[in-house]
């Protein structure tokens, strides 16, 4: 199912053995376009430590009650590698991460919540995880150029091949194997109150330094498109309509 980040907010995040904490922000892959992290603010027992969980440790969420249970133990956590999510997170943090958890470094894990460690078959590593560690200095302090907060994201400018026509206020992802389908676009200040959904294939280039996304559909097109409504969820075929409006491939 489709869901879009900001109402993910806020999830409870439970251990084996009691509560870890609360959902606050994501990191994705600019390259994939899929969530590589979860940042879970902790509550008094670990001092409001934000920690970093892969979808990895997922097992089957409990929507109703806003909860993720994972298959980790508060002594895990409390024992993780202290990472400042305030800064730049290196390929050196991921893998001392990786190895406290054991979790794997690429490949798919299962086909659903189901799968062997409980995950969401994730996306595969663009090349091994660690030929990718070798392959960067992460003793420069800039950290993984493609990892990439989801509240840095929005309000970001999409540009079409006219100019600038609405900022980014949300991302719709797919909850069964995190992959983000949608940015979801505000263009109020051109057409007022209405919304898009632009597909980040579509995205032709992102210049993160200036926040600007730049898209070839022109405005005419993003203009007439269908309108997304946040308080209904979307039709079966809302995605290959769009698709087929735009006159774009799902394999594109």
């Amino acid at each position: 199912m489709q869901r879009n980040v900001k109402s993910l907010i806020g999830f409870t995040m439970g251990a084996t053995d009691g509560e870890i904490g609360k959902v606050v922000e994501f990191y994705f892959d600019d390259e994939t376009w899929t969530i590589r992290y979860l940042i879970v603010k902790t509550g008094s027992w670990l001092t409001g430590r934000k920690v970093l969980i892969s979808p990895t440790a997922l097992k089957e969420p409990d929507w109703n009650n806003r909860t993720f249970p994972v298959n980790l133990t508060t002594d895990q956590v409390k024992h993780s590698p202290d990472i400042d999510t305030e800064m730049p997170v290196s390929r050196q943090h991921e893998l001392a991460l990786y190895e406290h958890y054991s979790w794997p470094y690429s490949a798919r894990i299962g086909t659903g919540f189901y799968g062997a460690m409980g995950m969401l078959g994730m996306v595969e590593s663009r090349i091994p995880f660690e030929e990718s560690i070798a392959a960067r200095n992460f003793g420069d302090g800039k950290g993984d150029p493609h990892l990439r907060s989801t509240s840095e994201l929005k309000g970001s400018e999409l540009h079409t091949v006219d100019g600038e026509i609405g900022e980014v206020e949300d991302l719709i992802i797919d909850d069964t194997d995190w992959s983000i389908h949608f940015l979801i676009v505000d263009t109020g200040k051109w057409f007022p109150g209405k919304k898009v959904l632009i597909a980040p294939k579509w995205i032709k280039e992102a210049k993160w330094d200036t926040y600007k996304l730049l898209t070839d559909i022109p405005t005419e097109a993003i203009k007439e498109s269908p309108e997304y409504d946040l308080s209904v969820p979307l039709p079966l075929n809302f995605e290959s309509d769009l698709y087929r409006y735009y006159g774009k491939s799902k394999e594109q």
